[in-house]
């Protein structure tokens, strides 16, 4: 029997993609269905339910649970979902689609169907409400909440039978990594908790200091980085992948750490996309989230702690994954080493604060990055990205 945490609010995984067996011929049908083109977040949110990361829910929500999400972080049958996953739609293509029809769900850039929508219900979310609640903001500056209030007006809910998982395990190799595949390597080590470290950038100092603090008290980290669609200058993947790889390698101890990927797409909702992290990472059997500062964020809409202070407010059950607060980290040059602000007396004239958009700046620059910054073996991957852009 598994150690590990169950997934979240099942016994068991529930991933929607069919049986490979099954599949041919369920594509050859959707090719007759009327389609729904997808926006990227949402060819995302069907990549996720496919795998059964979004365990245990089965398709896109209806009006109840999209507005039990947005509102009280529940949905309608009181399971705790602080994100709401919603397929959009203009009201010329709602208006063509009957309740109880199937349609072919299809990656909007490129057109390839990865899922099949029986339609219960059509609505008309009111986006202010969600931006409001999810994101605290409906400006135009907030990625997350831009998209929101750009997309269709009709939401289309069902159930839904995924046919793909589109190009990303042939693009991201062994890194592609499912639930069932997370679990599976988890209980090959003997790990029974797991801190899941979230990441859309390459990892400097103050990241490395986070997950070795997490070894210190679980069996192993889980450095968890997101393939999906990111904002302009994020870093692409494949780089990250590199740079971390290295890390790793240097100034880890072997088989204390796992790197692996998956397809979400960030919606920079701060504390909430925080909940969200880690309900996922329960479904890969993560018994921790490592939360540092503004985790998930973007400008300046949260507060360095509020992704923190968010899990105070959930109820008792809400889910098994918990989280590993860890304050503002830092490289003090008189205890000459990683602390934070409840390790190091120590005063401000003599920290350097490290940051993943001060060091884009850097390497954009061509400035050097000092060894308290980032590893050299880091930096060395990410100067060649930087030198190969000018």
């Amino acid at each position: 029997m598994s150690k590990l945490v169950p997934p979240h609010a099942s016994d068991s995984l529930k991933p929607l993609l069919i049986p490979e067996s099954e599949r041919s011929e369920e594509l050859n049908r959707a090719k007759s269905l009327k389609q729904v083109p997808m926006q990227s977040r949402e060819v995302s949110d069907v990549l996720m339910m496919a795998m059964g990361a979004y365990t245990p829910i089965d398709g896109f929500m209806d009006e109840a649970d999209w507005r039990g999400s947005c509102a009280d972080m529940k949905l309608a049958n009181g399971v705790f979902w602080p994100i709401p996953i919603t397929l959009s739609a203009t009201e010329e293509l709602a208006d063509t689609i009957g309740i109880g029809e199937e349609v072919a769900l299809v990656d909007g850039e490129s057109g390839a169907i990865l899922a099949i929508l029986e339609v219960s219900e059509k609505y008309a979310p009111d986006k202010t409400f969600e931006c409001t609640h999810v994101f605290r903001t409906t400006e135009d500056a907030h990625p997350g909440a831009q998209k929101v209030m750009a997309q269709g007006n009709i939401n289309l809910a069902g159930r839904i039978t995924c046919l793909s998982e589109g190009e990303y395990p042939n693009n991201f190799g062994d890194l592609y990594v499912r639930p069932a595949e997370s679990r599976a390597l988890f209980a090959e080590k003997g790990w029974s908790t797991v801190a899941a470290f979230q990441t859309r950038n390459p990892m400097h100092r103050s990241h490395e200091y986070l997950a070795k603090i997490a070894v210190e008290i679980t069996d192993g980290v889980f450095i968890h980085q997101v393939l999906g669609k990111l904002k302009a200058g994020d870093i692409p993947a494949d780089i990250r992948t590199r740079a971390i790889q290295e890390m790793i390698d240097h100034y880890f101890v072997p088989g204390t750490v796992i790197q692996a990927g998956y397809p979400i797409e960030m919606r920079y909702a701060g504390p909430r996309e925080a909940l969200f992290h880690a309900l996922i990472r329960q479904n890969y059997g993560c018994s921790h989230l490592i939360v540092g500062r503004d985790h998930a964020g973007v400008g300046s809409y949260y507060g360095p702690f509020d992704a923190h202070h968010i899990f105070d407010t959930l109820w008792d059950g809400a889910m098994a994954t918990v989280p590993l607060k860890i304050d503002i980290t830092f490289f003090c040059e008189k205890c000459y080493g990683m602390a934070t602000a409840k390790t190091c007396p120590h005063g401000e004239e003599h920290r350097i604060n490290i940051s993943g958009t001060k060091q884009r700046e850097m390497l954009s620059n061509g400035e050097d990055i000092p060894a308290e910054f980032s590893r050299p073996e880091v930096v060395a991957v990410l100067r060649e990205y930087y030198t190969s852009l000018s």
